[in-house]
């Protein structure tokens, strides 16, 4: 795609029937409203199963390498998969991709319920990742072929809301079911949802097709990122049991740049490519792209840790530790669709700058709290960062969405999501390290300073990797003044190595914040079937 593509050039194709927004087929906000219960969905489950995988665990006899590939197969098939979901959006109708992908992720949720074995739940985890890539993609497809530009930052806005209310909600909900329920009810609950989805899709949904919708598939394109896509996650949830030095880390990082380079020389001489690169030469779709980056690092990995601290250092419950988030995920409900209105009226730059400023402010102050933080410390925090991620969540959006040809809205919705996957594992992955590092460094002095009993090396990591997490490395039947001394230089090893990961997110707020700089609105936000129809 060229520059001096016009706009009227990748407008979308009108819906076939010229009436169907007088009634429910097409409603841009019943469209809004169906595609936000599959979002929700996926979104819910990257964090949902987290609460119920010491369950799962317990029942199903899973090592504590099975229990994160129940999370983990999940997070690498979507990420994995998404840009080339897109592109399936974009060939064959966002509309088919979402309902299948609806279809797919309902019927893979319950096939987990019933599971008895492991290697079956990691199975159905795997497919359920690979629909909810489907699913992601085609729901701002359609958002953008539904709503005129004047109204589509709005329902981005909330369409964010509704990804970071579920994102942030997981635990609260993960908790009350494994709790009162089952684990299996953690997965079953994704059934009516999706059918729910799939009646509101059948009966709302229309079909749009951008003129220039590709018509072939680039299958070597899709190989080369998928792959590069597959050994960069793995070696990022690899490093914490291999470490960064590692030369099998090294060698999956070689093999992810070697694939990604590969595959930057394939789109430059296929004639249909799956990402045409011309796409970057957009400053501010560019910008976008690493801004969403930045954030999901700060927010998934900084997130990471404070389940551990609220759970193991505070000593909460599953459900208390997610009552807890509840100013982090109140904050984004509410400012999200205020974000939208006020990108639309201003443009993104202004309110993604102070955003991200605001999300660096909270992550410097959340390195502050310490073993003893209140609930309004912690409130002042975990609010201030909702609110600073909710514009970002709403603006990157609409500035890779919206600066991408229409007849790429697809591919577009994939970039932004697998930017937002890859951001969090990277964050997640380095955070970890950070702290992992800090600890390995204090614990030794913290141990011997509080005149505990010396520890022999091995006997040391073990204590450090229980530390990591937050937890004391007290032995059954350590009198209880011995075991609280542990306990305290655990802890407080513990905060000092989270303090230092929310610093290093904190920094790295300050530099997405300078990213924020370079974007600007989208150039073809005109361009959607939508215009003029609300």
């Amino acid at each position: 795609m060229t520059s001096s593509t016009t706009v009227a050039d990748q407008a979308a194709e009108p819906p076939p029937i010229s009436d169907s927004r007088k009634g429910l087929r097409g409603h841009p906000w019943l469209t809004l409203l169906t595609v936000a219960f599959g979002v929700a969905m996926v979104a819910l489950d990257s964090t949902i199963v987290a609460i119920a995988n010491p369950a799962i665990a317990q029942d199903l006899g899973a090592s504590l390498a099975d229990a994160q590939w129940i999370t983990n197969g999940y997070l690498l098939a979507l990420a994995v998969a998404l840009i080339t979901a897109g592109k399936l959006g974009d060939r064959f109708g966002h509309r088919q991709t979402f309902l299948i992908g609806v279809v797919g992720f309902a019927l893979s949720s319950t096939a987990i319920g019933f599971s008895s074995t492991v290697p079956l739940v990691v199975s159905f985890r795997v497919l359920q990742g690979l629909f909810g890539a489907l699913l992601m993609p085609a729901a701002l497809g359609l958002l953008r072929a539904t709503f005129p530009a004047e109204k589509l930052n709005m329902a981005i806005g909330i369409w964010g809301m509704v990804i970071g209310a579920s994102t942030a909600g997981g635990p609260i909900v993960g908790g009350l079911l494994v709790e009162h329920v089952n684990w299996q009810s953690v997965f079953f609950i994704n059934l009516p949802v999706g059918l729910l989805a799939l009646v509101l899709g059948l009966f709302i949904l229309v079909d749009h097709r951008a003129v220039k919708a590709p018509k072939s598939f680039d299958v070597p394109g899709i190989l080369l990122l998928s792959g590069g896509m597959f050994f960069l996650i793995w070696a990022v949830i690899k490093s914490s049991e291999w470490s960064w030095g590692d030369p099998k880390t090294l060698l999956f990082l070689g093999l992810a740049a070697i694939s990604f380079v590969a595959f930057a020389f394939w789109e430059n001489h296929t004639a249909e490519p799956l990402i045409p690169l011309g796409m970057f030469r957009s400053v501010p779709l560019s910008a976008g792209t690493v801004l969403m980056v930045l954030m999901a690092f700060g927010f998934m990995g900084g997130l990471f840790f404070v389940t551990f601290y609220l759970q193991n250092v505070h000593g909460m419950s599953p459900v208390k530790s997610g009552l807890h988030l509840l100013p982090l995920t109140a904050m984004m409900i509410v400012s999200s669709p205020v974000a939208g209105a006020v990108i639309t009226k201003i443009g993104p730059r202004v309110p993604l700058v102070v955003a991200m400023s605001l999300t660096a402010v909270a992550l410097f102050g959340a390195s502050t709290m310490d073993v003893d933080a209140s609930t309004l410390e912690m409130s002042l925090w975990f609010g201030l960062l909702g609110l600073g991620l909710a514009p970002v969540m709403v603006g990157a959006t609409e500035v890779i969405v919206g600066n991408a040809p229409i007849e790429l809205s697809g591919v577009a919705g994939g970039l932004q999501q697998a930017s937002m996957q890859v951001g969090g594992s990277i964050g997640t992955a380095v955070l970890g390290a950070v702290m992992a590092a800090k600890v390995d460094d204090d614990l030794p002095a913290k141990w011997s300073g509080a005149k505990l009993p010396p520890l022999t090396g091995e006997q040391m990591s073990k204590a450090s990797e229980a530390v990591e997490v937050g937890r004391a490395p007290v032995a059954k039947g350590t009198p209880p003044e011995l075991a609280g001394k542990i306990t305290s230089v655990a802890h407080d090893t513990f905060v000092s190595g989270m303090s230092l990961a929310f610093v290093v997110a904190g920094v790295v707020a300050v530099v997405a914040a300078v990213v924020a700089a370079f974007t600007k609105r989208g150039t073809n936000a005109e361009a959607g079937a939508g215009a003029g129809h609300i």
